[in-house]
């Protein structure tokens, strides 16, 4: 369950975290990609109720850092965010990207909130039993309820036929192994090495390498979608492989790609180039995981803002 996200920007390469307890963006040499459920994807329970917080106090954060810090679930009953614009708030409670995201006031860009909010103590204990990715979910409709209940949020949703990749199985067949985390078990603060998650080192001059235990094929295809390599595409899971997997990937960035959270990114000129020897991320993964992504077009969900307000602070 993700706890903790911190963006910085104006640095080459960055560090991201996402993992059982921390989501980060930081200019350190790690990262832990948490798995996360496929987008606007429900578990039953969510189905039967539309989760909410009890209270949730929403503050206009008044400071000049530009920085985006969340911590989320250390305490499974709260959902502390520090400095958070409404349209990165969005993106989080739908899993989506930037991209999927039109319309709505330009206010949604630049104003940033500090918001605090908890469950009720029973719901809270709740939620501790549930899985890992049935826990975030939950999450985020509760989000989703928030923006819909202080922010007046309205959405449409539009499904638009996009360049993406397809992440398939390659050639020869898959190159993965079964996890050796004990999924059965719920992962101890204290037991790094037996937590699900990811960690990824990225350096300025060396390859990038993500080493990862018992992920799934569908989050596999989330993080990659993400990557700057790729320009921005989704990545379709259309490997068939329902395992949770244990993996190591090496590449080499493209001297070309966009700075990860560099606010410049499209201007390309006052970026240094790379020197980094090995195989590029399309490589990587045929080469290292028996997979491969292929370009299709294929449809994107697309969230167009009918109708936001400014939320009153309390």
């Amino acid at each position: 369950m993700a706890r903790g996200f911190t963006e910085k920007t104006g640095c080459r390469r960055k560090t991201l975290s996402f993992s059982t307890g921390t989501i980060l963006v930081t200019t350190t040499a790690f990262f832990i990609l948490a798995t996360a459920p496929p987008m606007f994807a429900q578990s039953s329970q969510a189905k039967a109720t539309t989760p909410s917080f009890e209270v949730a106090s929403i503050k206009l954060n008044r400071g000049d850092n530009n920085g985006q810090f969340l911590h989320f679930l250390n305490d499974p009953g709260r959902f502390n965010r520090s400095n958070i614009t409404a349209k990165a708030l969005i993106e989080f409670a739908y899993h989506v990207r930037p991209f999927q995201i039109s319309g709505g006031p330009s206010w949604i860009n630049s104003a940033r909130y500090d918001i605090q909010a908890k469950v009720d103590d029973s719901v809270a204990s709740q939620l501790e039993k549930l899985p890992q990715e049935e826990r975030m979910e939950q999450f985020r409709l509760m989000l989703r309820s928030l923006l819909a209940d202080r922010f007046e949020l309205k959405l449409i949703h539009q499904t638009k036929v996009m360049p993406v990749y397809a992440l398939v199985v390659a050639k020869g067949g898959a190159k993965l192994n079964p996890t050796t985390v004990d999924l059965t078990q719920p992962p101890s603060p204290n037991a790094t090495a037996q937590r699900p998650g990811a960690m990824m080192t990225m350096s300025v001059d060396g390859p990038e390498k993500l080493r990862v235990r018992a992920m799934r094929i569908t989050n596999l295809a989330d993080f990659l979608g993400g990557q700057p390599d790729l320009g921005g595409r989704l990545v379709l899971d259309e490997t068939g492989l329902k395992g949770h997997y244990d993996f190591t990937l090496e590449w080499a960035p493209e001297a070309s790609a966009p700075i990860l959270g560099d606010s410049t990114a499209q201007n390309t000129s006052n970026r240094p180039l790379l020197n980094v020897s090995g195989p590029s991320l399309f490589t990587a993964i045929q080469e290292q995981l028996g997979l491969k992504l292929e370009p299709q077009k294929g449809p994107v969900e697309i969230l167009v803002i009918d109708h936001i307000e400014r939320p009153s602070e309390n």
